[in-house]
């Protein structure tokens, strides 16, 4: 297969598991928030440990072969300017953290109705996500050692399953706030969209442009691990439920490794 139409395929996949966690909205109005805590420490130990397995790792084994006297210069450029990118994205792009107050909104200043803000902060989490396996399938096209379609493939299952409930934790504090079931669930499948986008623009960068492969991936593992340390790990130590979070974080971190480790 076409390894673009793969990274399109296994982002929509991602994208549509959003979806389906949103869609629980339908069913439930409230959501314990140690639930939701819980929840997003799940997603923030999924992404750090695909950033190391399924990014970091191969991207230093690439360098062993393409960069043999400076292996760790293309991890260390990339995954620092991942965390830049997405550290301009998060001053700049205007967006409401899951469980904080309206007044503390980030980015620039906007008028913007707090279920768009809430929208984009989560649209935040995935760009990364969908470049993750986008390059990671691109790479894997190329050949490279360290990169296999079973380790995109593992890749995307692991960002599939945090994606459910991330969908959830967006579509459910709108439902709660009195949006109807269908907004809620809208704008929570829509926060995923740009996981496609993304996922189809790494493929396509790292094929055509080969030698960038190891700096790809380091750079999408940078700004996942920016995501989870700015964004979602502050979300979960708000209330009395951080120990729930702690435990949800260590459950995805294993799932994801055992996932790539299996798989990849």
């Amino acid at each position: 297969m076409d390894p673009v139409l793969a990274a399109l395929i296994a982002t929509t996949f991602t994208w549509l598991v959003t979806a389906a966690g949103a869609a629980l909205v339908f069913f439930f109005k409230t959501l314990h928030r140690g639930v939701l805590d819980g929840m997003l420490g799940f997603t923030g130990g999924v992404m750090v440990a695909a950033s190391f397995w399924s990014l970091l790792n191969p991207s230093i084994e690439m360098s062993e072969t393409m960069y043999p006297s400076m292996p760790w210069m293309p991890a260390a450029v990339g995954f620092l300017a991942g965390a830049v990118f997405l550290f301009i994205l998060d001053k700049k792009l205007p967006h409401l953290h899951i469980n904080f107050k309206e007044n503390e909104t980030e980015g620039v200043k906007t008028q913007l109705h707090k279920t768009v803000l809430l929208v984009l902060a989560i649209t935040l989490h995935n760009i990364p996500e969908g470049l993750a396996v986008g390059v990671l399938f691109g790479a894997a096209a190329t050949g490279m050692h360290g990169a296999t379609i079973a380790g995109a493939v593992a890749l995307a299952i692991g960002i599939g399953i945090q994606n459910f409930p991330e969908g959830f934790a967006v579509a459910m504090p709108l439902r709660r706030a009195g949006a109807s079931r269908w907004k809620s669930f809208w704008y929570g499948q829509l926060s995923a969209i740009v996981e496609p986008i993304a996922g189809v623009i790494g493929a396509v960068a790292v094929i055509y442009m080969e030698p960038i492969l190891p700096f790809a991936l380091a750079f999408a593992a940078g700004a996942m691990i920016f995501v989870v340390v700015e964004e979602v790990i502050p979300e979960t130590q708000r209330d009395k439920y951080t120990d729930v979070a702690v435990l949800g974080f260590i459950g995805g971190f294993l799932v994801m490794m055992v996932l790539d480790v299996a798989l990849g």
